[in-house]
């Protein structure tokens, strides 16, 4: 087996670039090798990704379809029978997951519990979300399900962000016509 000092391009495989444009000697002056005159012989000749020769091209004759939403919440998801890897009576929280290697990478909103599994361990579980049958396998184990807000605001930053908002001075009541 050869050595990765001793390896080589195999014969002809490596091409010259093309020089265009550098002299009737070089067999590709003058025009350069586009042939005289006719659009694909100008600059700017329609060469883009996607031209189809003036007929309209894929991306528009298919309809526009799917959307993103910008305020999207993505879970973690960790399933009931994964938690029997803790102890009873220990509290499991996004750290304890992450150090369970349960819970990994920074892009997720929150973490979700799942009723995948069985549960025989009486367990603490904080979470942001709980499927139902996760709710009930953790609380018949004897275990306590605490949901965690996504997002915590310090009430006095709530109170200024979202106070008096929406609220307009009271309007005098209309006199009834008689």
């Amino acid at each position: 087996m050869a050595s990765l000092h001793e390896l080589k391009a195999p014969k002809d495989s490596r091409h010259r670039k093309k020089r265009v444009g550098r002299g009737q000697g070089s067999g590709l002056g003058k025009t350069a090798g586009r042939g005289g005159k006719g659009q694909k012989a100008r600059s700017g000749n329609m060469r883009f990704e996607g031209f189809e020769g003036g007929q309209s091209p894929l991306q528009r004759r298919l309809p526009k379809f799917g959307f993103n939403s910008p305020n999207r919440v993505t879970y973690a998801i960790v399933n009931l029978g994964e938690l029997e890897k803790f102890e009873a009576g220990t509290t499991v929280d996004e750290e304890a997951l992450r150090k369970a290697r349960l819970v990994r990478g920074r892009n997720d909103d929150g973490i979700k519990i799942l009723g995948q599994g069985t549960l025989s361990r009486k367990l603490t579980v904080k979470a942001h979300k709980f499927s139902a049958s996760a709710r009930e396998a953790i609380e018949r184990a004897g275990g306590q399900v605490v949901e965690l807000a996504l997002m915590e605001h310090k009430p006095e930053s709530a109170a200024k962000a979202h106070g008096g908002k929406g609220v307009k001075g009271v309007k005098p009541a209309a006199k009834a016509e008689a």
